[in-house]
């Protein structure tokens, strides 16, 4: 995976768009970020501690905690250079839900 192949993933989300953090792109929906791209090699996605938890178990040379508090509230780094596309669909997805209103996730 590179940053492009997330790009577009992310982007594939209903309502995602793309802005900048920090001179760092990251992705949104509603204004609220879901996950970041700070460098080509890693992409940060918003986890709830749980699915960050399970996450880093099924995944341990892939997946880690952010630095500090971030870390600790589900903020999870993946290094994307190893990944393959259904993993990060499938975080960026999670990281989508764990942002977007109740009424666009279908609920």
């Amino acid at each position: 995976m590179t940053g492009d192949d997330l790009r577009r993933l992310a982007l594939a989300l209903p309502e995602a768009e793309e802005k900048s953090h920090f001179g760092k792109a990251d992705f949104r929906v509603r204004d609220k970020i879901f996950a970041s791209l700070p460098d080509d090699a890693r992409a940060v996605v918003k986890l709830t501690p749980e699915e960050q938890a399970f996450t880093m178990a099924a995944e341990p040379d892939l997946i880690a905690p952010a630095t500090g508090a971030w870390g600790r509230k589900g903020w999870t780094v993946v290094h994307l250079a190893d990944a393959d596309e259904t993993l990060i669909a499938d975080l960026l997805r999670r990281a989508w839900n764990n942002v977007a209103p109740k009424r666009l996730r279908g609920g």
